[in-house]
């Protein structure tokens, strides 16, 4: 999983799961954050007892999906 086990190491990752899961960042991008794939953090995520969030977290983020759908189609 995570490459480094150095104190750097530990805080970037806890840094990357804390953007995660308040919502500053996306899956992808936290898992990017650390060197790790978007299924390895996601594992991450569950041995560390959090749930991966799948889908727009409010309404602005479901707004701009629908946008980018509809641009889509043109």
């Amino acid at each position: 999983m995570a490459s480094s086990t150095s104190p750097e190491g530990n805080d970037e990752l806890a840094t990357a799961v804390g953007q995660y899961v308040l919502g500053e960042r996306s899956l992808a991008k936290a898992a990017e954050s650390v060197g790790l794939s978007r299924w390895e953090f996601e594992e991450l995520l569950e041995e560390t007892g959090f749930t991966a969030f799948y889908g727009p977290r409010t309404d602005d983020d479901l707004r701009s999906e629908i946008e980018v759908a509809r641009d889509l189609d043109e």
